[in-house]
């Protein structure tokens, strides 16, 4: 049935684009992401940033060929600091004030029903620190202005070999290796879990979802003699979670060098035996595998906010900001991804 024009306005989703920090790629990665057509369809997008370092890096990326300066968006910030102090390629504590000028004015706008989506360009935590804004990255921010304690960082990625779609939460995220066993709990395991249930459901429409679940030492501990920790309380933590969720499918602790096979060969079509969703207990066990897949692919995703929030999974670029090679792939993928999380919700209300 075709939806009546009025309501068809309501379900074109509302995101707005932050250039993260101006020193870096942000500003390219975005703007050749907008000249994509396909990007700006069935959608209104805003930028968030600095109409003048837009317009400068529009121009000398010679984008005056795609037409569509005119009709872009831009929520043009004001910060604390002169734009000609932003050096291009070399971050600074002007530039990091500008990005987190950039991300808050965007959450400000979105809490306040502007938008119903953020999509981060990435920004540097050194020129935050540099700033004066001791945060250790966007997702942390953007929990703490929206009153969220609990969140976590998915990464999704669809293959453009077959039809499966990679999602990876880590349980821990930025933290020294030698934190892990410490931080990792079953308190924090349960609610992480409770959040990639909730998100799979929510903003993919898994209702009965099948989910893998690392464990921490090599071979998941060998009966602890490869470490204690899966014997202790992963395994207890895991059965007691399979008797309280009897509509989810929870298998693990899977060795953490053998998870990853299954979905490689998804990834490329050469299976079908996978999960949808995979939680990894540390950064780089849940993002290697993701990056040797889906480098240019995959978008970090904010779980557990009352918005939607998706990021290119990559940095700054310092060293290529401002060459016109950056690759926009990820940033498109990031705005693909928030269209769809944003569907996806409003169909459930």
């Amino acid at each position: 049935m075709k939806l009546p024009v009025s309501e068809m306005k309501k379900t074109i989703p509302r995101l707005a684009i932050t250039i993260g920090d101006p020193g870096g790629i942000g500003p390219e990665i975005v703007l050749n992401a907008l000249a994509d057509p396909r990007v700006r369809e069935n959608c209104d997008l805003t930028i968030v940033g600095s109409r003048q370092i837009l317009k400068e890096t529009y121009q000398q990326l010679s984008l005056e060929k795609f037409v569509y300066w005119e009709n872009l968006k831009i929520l043009d910030v004001e910060f604390d600091g002169k734009l000609e102090d932003i050096c291009l390629g070399k971050g600074n504590a002007v530039s990091g004030e500008a990005s987190f000028c950039y991300i808050e004015t965007a959450i400000a706008q979105t809490l306040a029903g502007e938008f119903q989506g953020i999509v981060t360009a990435p920004i540097s935590k050194t020129c935050w620190h540099m700033a004066g804004h001791k945060y250790l990255g966007q997702s942390e921010l953007l929990a703490e202005k929206a009153r969220v304690k609990k969140f976590g960082m998915l990464f999704v990625a669809h293959s453009p070999h077959s039809k499966f779609v990679l999602r990876s939460l880590l349980a821990t995220t930025h933290i020294p290796l030698s934190q892990v066993p410490v931080v990792l709990t079953p308190e924090l395991m349960s609610w992480k879990l409770e959040l990639l249930v909730e998100s799979l459901q929510q903003d993919f429409g898994i209702s009965r979802p099948k989910i893998a679940v690392a464990g921490l030492n090599p071979h998941s501990g060998e009966n602890g003699n490869l470490g204690t920790e899966e014997e202790d309380w992963l395994i207890p933590w895991l059965k007691k979670e399979r008797d309280n969720r009897p509509n989810i499918k929870l298998y693990g602790p899977v060795p953490p060098d053998t998870m990853w096979v299954q979905p490689g060969q998804a990834w490329l079509g050469l299976s079908t035996k996978t999960y949808d969703g995979y939680l990894a207990l540390y950064h780089d066990q849940g993002l290697i595998p993701v990056k040797l897949m889906a480098f240019d692919l995959a978008v970090n995703t904010t779980i557990g906010l009352p918005f939607v929030r998706t990021s290119p999974d990559h940095g700054t670029a310092f060293d290529i900001a401002g060459q016109g090679i950056a690759n926009a792939t990820s940033m498109k993928a990031a705005i693909h991804l928030g269209k769809e999380l944003i569907l996806q919700r409003i169909l459930l209300t």
